[in-house]
């Protein structure tokens, strides 16, 4: 009955959010809350939630001080010349955009931390996306997509885990993994490009015209800002269906977002003209009030040290972005009204993603307390044959697409994994090749409601989380198959 109450949960959540029957907050819940009280768990619930939620806190700290900081940076103007420099690279061409947004997201992500990588990424990339009236979702998908890959290295959460229940050296299960790795990461670069590709037909269908500069020998500083944005403010035709609030930069994005295809921005009023106008009112608006170029180096010092901390871990990431965000409150904004508007311009996305991390504390306390996830994980174990056992690597990879998805990696590496490792064995599968298995399900892991990270990507970015996974579900699912293909094809991971 709990494996069939599991999946029932999860096939609901699913579909409510993705219909957008429900937003993600309510979705995450009302549906475990119901599910659990099918389970007999009665009252035992809050405390189930209460648990998790407690896990969870340094989490949304963490979210809540970094989204402050980092919107702080922005409104004062530290990212204007990055924006500026990749603009510059990449120039109006959507392609480009897109390819550069891959190429950044896997450059931070390096550090082996998603949410730092999503905040720096959206901080730097979304403006531009803005700007050039691009799809957010673009940026999500080829965000997630990235990250997610990259999320095998050693340092990262998942090798760390395979390797402390398996007992092995982390290095033993990423190293051989590498060519896997990089086939994974081609096939994210081929879907960036043709993202691009989509982007830039898309925006010429309505009426957006690209240059390519470097061909036509329009200068930069002489092409129009606007880009699109002229002749969608001359005919007046600002209407769409849906807004959202992008949440770190405080601008206005007026999109339909179902499936990424249709995104508008409004570009400010209605008599936009001349040169920059098309950034009034979003975070590049060069006339904002909040901008302090005089304290540019002061801010980029203060936000290169954060990071050089916070990579060196000498402090507990939430307690060092409170620090951060009060030097960096104290020295822009010393008047203590100019403090609290800034605090408050930055409260809708405060809330949105700390509302959605406490949420999914309801989702996961309920999954782990009912004992759903220990119930669907023994299942699914019984239920491979004995004649599988030889593949048992194999099916490790598969099974860890859609568990990873739906329950933490601690749940899979520390309560899944090691039956799985000791099955294998029996057929002469070593625990690395199982191990090795085990990590190629973190492109689709990553896309998760559970896992923080992307909930601040979203967020920051003002996408609906059904329109994200529509766009980024599939493909991720296509690069967890191809690096497990590779795997196996490389000897890395074993049919015994």
């Amino acid at each position: 009955m709990l494996v069939i109450l599991g999946f029932a949960m999860i096939i609901v959540f699913m579909t409510l959010i993705m219909t957008k029957r429900l937003s993600p907050i309510l979705a995450l819940i009302i549906v475990p809350t119901v599910f659990g009280l099918f389970t007999g768990a009665g009252l035992g619930i809050g405390e189930m939630v209460m648990d998790a939620i407690a896990d969870m806190s340094s989490t949304a700290a963490l979210l809540l001080f970094a989204i402050i900081y980092f919107g702080i940076m922005i409104d004062v103007g530290l990212f204007d010349k990055l924006v500026g420099f990749i603009l510059k690279v990449a120039g109006h061409d959507p392609v480009k955009v897109v390819m550069g947004t891959a190429l950044l997201t896997g450059a931070v992500s390096l550090d082996g931390d998603g949410s730092t990588t999503f905040i720096v990424v959206t901080a730097a990339m979304l403006p531009i996306y803005q700007r050039l009236e691009m799809s957010p979702v673009v940026l999500t998908c080829v965000a997630g997509l990235i990250n997610g890959t990259l999320n095998i290295v050693p340092w990262g959460g998942p090798t760390a885990r395979a390797s402390s229940a398996l007992q092995i050296d982390a290095n033993d299960i990423f190293a051989p993994m590498v060519p896997a790795l990089a086939a994974g990461l081609l096939v994210c670069f081929v879907f960036a490009y043709f993202l691009g590709i989509s982007e830039r037909r898309r925006l010429a269908k309505n009426g957006v015209a690209w240059v390519d500069e470097s061909r036509s020998g329009t200068s930069g500083s002489k092409r129009s800002d606007l880009v699109g944005a002229v002749a969608r403010s001359s005919s007046g035709s600002n209407s769409s269906s849906g807004s959202g609030s992008g949440a770190a930069n405080g601008g206005t994005t007026s999109a339909t977002l179902a499936d990424g295809d249709s995104d508008s921005l409004d570009a400010g009023s209605g008599n936009n003209s001349g040169s920059g106008s098309a950034l009034t009112d979003t975070a590049l608006d060069p006339n904002r009030a909040t901008l302090r170029p005089k304290l540019f180096w002061f801010n980029l010092i203060l936000t290169v040290a954060v990071m050089v901390m916070l990579i060196a871990d000498l402090l507990p990431l939430p307690y060092l972005f409170m620090i951060a965000m009060v030097i960096a409150l104290m020295v822009n904004f010393p008047n203590i009204k100019a403090q609290q508007e800034e605090l408050a311009s930055h409260a809708s996305a405060i809330i949105a993603v700390v509302a959605m991390v406490m949420a999914a504390g309801v989702l996961t306390g309920i999954m782990s307390g009912t004992g759903m996830v220990d119930a669907m994980a023994e299942w699914l174990v019984a239920v491979i044959p004995s004649s599988m056992g030889p593949y048992m690597a194999v099916i490790t990879g598969l099974l860890s697409i859609p568990m990873t998805f739906f329950m933490s990696n601690d749940a899979f590496y520390f309560g899944i994994l090691p039956v799985l490792a000791e099955t294998a064995s029996h057929f002469g599968i070593s625990a690395a090749d199982m191990a090795r298995a085990s990590i190629t399900g973190q492109p689709v892991h990553m896309q998760s409601p559970l896992v923080p990270a992307i909930l601040l990507l979203v967020s920051l970015s003002g996408v609906e989380l059904g329109d994200h996974h529509k766009k980024v579900l599939w493909r991720a699912l296509i690069v967890s198959l191809v690096m497990l293909t590779v795997g196996v094809l490389i000897g890395v991971i074993a049919i015994g």
